[in-house]
């Protein structure tokens, strides 16, 4: 049984505020696109700890079907 990708719109709405609500990631920082159940991270964080911590929150966002984690890491 396959799960039907959630409209852009609404992926996007869910993405935006999973990662609003996390103290771990920088505001700002970070930007993602989404289409058909994909979602791509793009931007730079501090740390890998970060860049997983994005990952994970976008991965247990109902719709989301892959991540292309594309974070960069610059401790500067």
């Amino acid at each position: 049984m396959s799960t039907i990708p959630a409209p852009s719109a609404e992926l996007q709405t869910a993405v935006s505020a999973v990662i609003a609500r996390n103290p771990h990631i920088p505001r700002g920082h970070l930007r993602f696109e989404t289409g058909a159940g994909r979602v791509v991270l793009k931007g730079v964080v501090r740390s890998y700890y970060q860049k997983q911590m994005a990952q994970e929150l976008v991965r247990h966002v109902e719709g989301v079907e892959a991540i292309d984690n594309q974070l960069e890491v610059s401790w500067s």
